[in-house]
């Protein structure tokens, strides 16, 4: 399978809000306004939400000093930024996020507008909320969508500043509250309750994964998720690869990307428990890779509630190790996955290791931290209405 010779010959998708909404584009948006208006549910099984898996407690995070940024950042915005970039805690615009690079229900604070100073302070919030190795992987891949925008000589619709910034919630009162940045391969959602944190769903891709020219040349991403991915699948014998296995093509997209918050998807693959000790440690060091995007003691946290979940926490995989493929793990607290997609900025319509998608999701209701959510209005404000 060769690699893609170059950019496809077409117009430039509107990645900034078009003058005219046009009734194609109108279409388009009135499906994801109609998925993100279902009642939220999470992803889960056939068999329903699992109930009492995101008990809400105190986990001993310091946190003050990305609540303190937080309200730094908001002492910085002028009254109509205010007004535009800030939202409610309960706001549907949480599920609006969207990894495409086209302009569909953009909200927030575009950090190509802000000041120097503004945006500082918003970086600050994210880097307060990730790991060093998190925060760099953010960025590099938001460095990689200036890298297209070169090559495709369009660097006002693709760039490094691309992106929006929203604040929810009320940090200056110590209240739940979060923040989402989302653009083209870059979609986080951060959501603190107390002193607990949930960073899903975490979407993260890269079209190149590799800047071979332009202002950043030498950024990469995705290399140990990659790596990693096919050590542990070439660890496997012939009867847990049968078991791994799940499929014989690849599927056309992740299973639970954008708009997909209530996604039906059932357990498949080899359960880790089936896994000899080596290959369970590869297995760890992976799932490791997207729980370590946290802070680090949010990281610890997390990567405790995964190892409680171990036992039925389940591998699954498509795909030639030596060409190009998607794995995922699923378990009950957490749902990663990892896939080689064909081009759609490049101009090649098979799978290659030149587009890379991945997505972190919290299922049986916990992304967005609605359950933690619920539980926290429950116990400080009583049952809400049915």
């Amino acid at each position: 399978m060769g690699e893609p010779v170059g950019l496809r010959k077409r117009g430039n998708p509107p990645t900034r809000k078009p003058e005219t909404w046009t009734p194609d584009l109108l279409e388009k948006v009135a499906w994801r306004v109609k998925a993100a208006n279902e009642p939220f549910r999470g992803v889960a099984t056939s068999e329903g939400i699992r109930r009492g898996l995101f008990p809400l407690r105190g986990t001993g995070a310091d946190v003050r000093k990305v609540y303190r940024a937080a309200e730094e950042y908001l002492a910085g915005l002028t009254e109509k930024q205010l007004a535009e970039g800030r939202f409610p805690m309960d706001d549907v615009s949480w599920r609006h996020w969207n990894n495409g690079a086209r302009y569909f229900l953009r909200h927030g604070m575009l950090l190509e507008e802000l000041d120097d100073e503004q945006r500082e302070r918003a970086l600050a919030v994210i880097r307060e909320s990730l790991s060093a190795d998190g925060y760099r992987q953010m960025v590099d891949l938001m460095h990689l969508n200036l890298t297209i925008g070169e090559l495709s000589d369009n660097t006002d619709g693709l760039n490094e500043w691309l992106y929006w910034f929203s604040l929810y919630g009320e940090p200056e009162n110590g209240g739940p509250w979060g923040w989402q940045l989302d653009g083209h391969h870059v979609n986080i959602n951060c959501v603190f309750v107390g002193d607990q944190m949930v960073l899903t769903p975490s979407f993260l891709g890269a079209e190149p994964v590799i800047a071979g020219s332009g202002k950043y040349a030498g950024t990469v991403a995705f290399r140990g998720e990659e790596a990693l991915g096919h050590e542990l699948f070439t660890q496997l014998d012939r009867r847990q690869r049968e078991q791994a296995v799940i499929a014989d093509t690849m599927p056309a997209e992740l299973f639970v990307g954008a708009f997909r918050d209530n996604y039906e998807l059932d357990y498949q693959g080899l359960l880790l428990s089936e896994m000899a000790p080596g290959q369970r440690d590869t297995a760890l060091r992976l799932l490791g890779l997207y729980v370590n995007r946290a802070a680090d003691h949010h990281a610890r946290v997390r990567m405790e509630e995964v190892r409680a979940h171990e036992g039925d926490t389940r591998f699954a995989w498509v795909g030639d190790p030596d060409g190009t493929f998607y794995y995922r793990f699923h378990s009950p607290v957490i749902l990663v996955e990892f896939e080689h997609m064909p081009g759609v900025l490049f101009d090649n319509d098979y799978h290659s290791r030149r587009h890379i998608h991945t997505v972190v999701r919290t299922p049986n209701g916990n992304d967005f931290g609605v359950d933690l959510l619920r539980q926290h209005h429950e116990r400080h404000h009583g049952p809400r209405p049915a």
